[in-house]
Formats: structure tokens, sequence, C-alpha cells
């Protein structure tokens, strides 16, 4: 897709998005008519993570204290904060948002972030996790900006989208292990100088490995940024853990929408 293309998609994603909030849709998961993209009843029953959780990684923990993973090898953001495990149906509704056409399901999400965000020292900026100018072109949108729009508006932060460009397309992530993914995301991106001494917030959809975040991070912190933390809608969990979520609804099935 061109930059002209990916831009008419865009503008064509927002017009609709803003249709979506005024005209009645219904549930993309139970099919109940509203004016949201998820119902109250469906979005009470979201697998939504404890508040006591490693303030390293944000993986749940007993205590609220750092993991062992982060106490064995710490990354290199100072903190994370996740709203949602990534389990069913949240893996459902990230993939058809990304790909099923249910773009109305990212400033809800976007929402819910801001309305479930921790305190903030005063002067952070927020950057959108960036996508490669090539993986721009193809999707048309960065659902990392759909997220953090909703978060700089509500807490009146500076949205930056100069500050962080990713230099290669790394391609899919999900089919390599841990340290691969680690591997492929060396170098991977770049930070300007003007972030030297800001207290950066990286916003993002999913944090599985934390590859991704680790190498923003460190690019940054090269570039001389105080502090980094992240900020993601959900968080993968370790294999074979799954967060406790009430069942309002037993049908889960997405009706995706084709571009």
């Amino acid at each position: 897709m061109s930059n002209f293309g990916a831009a008419i998609l865009n503008n064509f994603r927002r017009a609709a998005g803003l249709l979506d909030r005024v005209l009645p849709c219904r549930c993309v998961l139970c099919q109940t008519s509203g004016r949201e993209a998820l119902c109250s009843a469906c979005l009470a029953g979201l697998p939504w993570l404890p508040r006591q959780a490693c303030p390293r990684c944000a993986l749940p923990t007993a205590d609220g204290q750092l993991c062992g993973s982060c106490l064995r090898a710490p990354p290199a953001f100072d903190a994370c904060h996740a709203l949602l495990g990534y389990q069913s149906p949240v893996s459902e509704l990230v993939m058809a948002g990304k790909y099923g056409g249910r773009w109305q399901l990212w400033p809800l999400f976007g929402q819910l972030m801001a309305q479930h965000r921790p305190a903030l020292a005063a002067g952070s900026v927020l950057i959108p996790l960036p996508l490669h100018a090539s993986r721009l072109r193809e999707r048309g949108f960065n659902q990392a900006l759909e997220l953090a729009l909703p978060l700089a508006r509500a807490s009146n932060l500076s949205l930056r989208h100069d500050l962080l460009v990713r230099t290669r397309d790394t391609g899919h992530q999900s089919r390599l292990s841990r340290k691969a993914r680690h591997r492929n995301l060396r170098k991977a991106f770049a930070a300007a100088p003007a972030v030297a001494g800001l207290d950066v917030i990286v916003v993002d959809d999913v944090m599985t490995s934390g590859a991704s975040l680790d190498a923003a991070a460190r690019a940054l912190k090269a570039a001389g940024a105080a502090s980094v933390t992240a900020w993601v809608l959900a968080r993968t969990l370790p294999h074979g853990r799954k967060q406790e979520r009430c069942s309002p609804h037993t049908n889960h099935s997405i009706h995706l929408q084709p571009f």
C-alpha cells in the first residue's frame, strides 16, 4: 500500500470510528445493541489484571514486589503497567482490531487505559511504539497511536511522534522464541537527541516477551531519556497461567468485517 493509500484508509477508518460512536452498534462479543464496541457486561468479564503486580514488568505477583525474572535480569524500561491478561477473548479482540476491520475497539481500549492510568510524573511525554514504515503502509494505521491518543487527552501529556523510529522491519515476532525475539530486535529503534532528560511513557497494545519494549527503552536511554515506562493494554502471562474472569456471556465469537 502506498503512503497515499494508507492515508486514505486511515482517514476512512477514523470517520468510521466517529460514526460508530454516534450511531447504535452491537457489542463485538455478544452482539447486544448499544453505543460501544463492547457492552458493560462483556467489559466486566474481561481478564482484568490485579493491582498487585511486579512494578517492572506488570506480571501479577502475590505481594506486588519485583518478580524473580526482573530480579535476575531486569528489562531496560523502569516500570510497566498493563490492564488485561492477553488471553481469550482479549487476544481475539486485538486481532479483530488489527486485521478484522474492528477499528472502533481502539478508541474504547485507549479510554480504558486512560481511566486506569497510574500516577504520572509531571512533564512526561507519550510515545506510541512505532511501526516500521513498510508495516505502517501495509496496515494503514498504528494501533499504539490509537491507544495513545485518548491517553494524551485524558492526562494532558504531550504525544510525540518524532522521538523514536523503528529503523528496520523486524517481521512478525510471534513464531520466535524469547531469546530469538530479543536478538531480532537489537538496534531496531533509534531515538532523537531531543529525548535527553525526558521521562518517557511508551504505549503499545500487547507485551509478550517484552523484547520490543526493551529494545525501544534501550534506544531511548542511550539517547539520554531520564526514565522509560511502558503502558500496554494487555500482557501475556506465563505458559499455562490464565487470569480469572467472570463470563457473563458464553458466546465469544467475533464477526469480522473484511477490509
